[in-house]
């Protein structure tokens, strides 16, 4: 099984980005407009468009508003198993790290789903960091 781990250092506060995150339904207007151009909810999923005209259904698993931790899994004909957590830690008090881990199969979505993990991140970075 592959597994995919992104860090990412945004130059804001844990509780600050965490409600971001939060608002899973707004995930292309507050958290990676731009990479993700749509998003709706579809009861506790959601489907999410991204830039390149990927669509996907995000079941939530988990919401842990104390641990800041988000659980989902794609379902998607392409992936027979996915599964990803969003930690948001804090790293000092006016900035926090993001931690991003997806485990799926097969293990040659990896290179797909790593650049597209980067890009996102690359998205979340810029849009948590635009007010500062």
């Amino acid at each position: 099984m592959a597994s995919i781990r992104k860090e990412t250092l945004i130059e804001s506060p844990a509780p600050v980005v965490w409600a971001v995150f939060r608002d899973i339904g707004a995930v292309h207007t507050r958290l990676a407009p731009g990479f993700v151009t749509d998003c709706r909810m579809d009861g506790k999923d959601r489907i999410v468009t991204f830039a390149n005209g990927v669509i996907v259904r995000e079941v939530i698993v988990h919401i842990d508003d104390n641990a800041r931790r988000l659980a989902y899994s794609v379902r998607t004909e392409k992936l027979t198993h996915h599964h990803a957590t969003f930690e948001v830690k804090p790293d000092g008090e006016d900035r926090c790290r993001v931690v991003w881990v997806a485990d799926l199969l097969p293990d040659d979505a990896a290179g797909a789903m790593e650049g597209m993990m980067e890009q996102g991140s690359a998205a979340m970075k810029r849009t948590l960091e635009q007010d500062r």
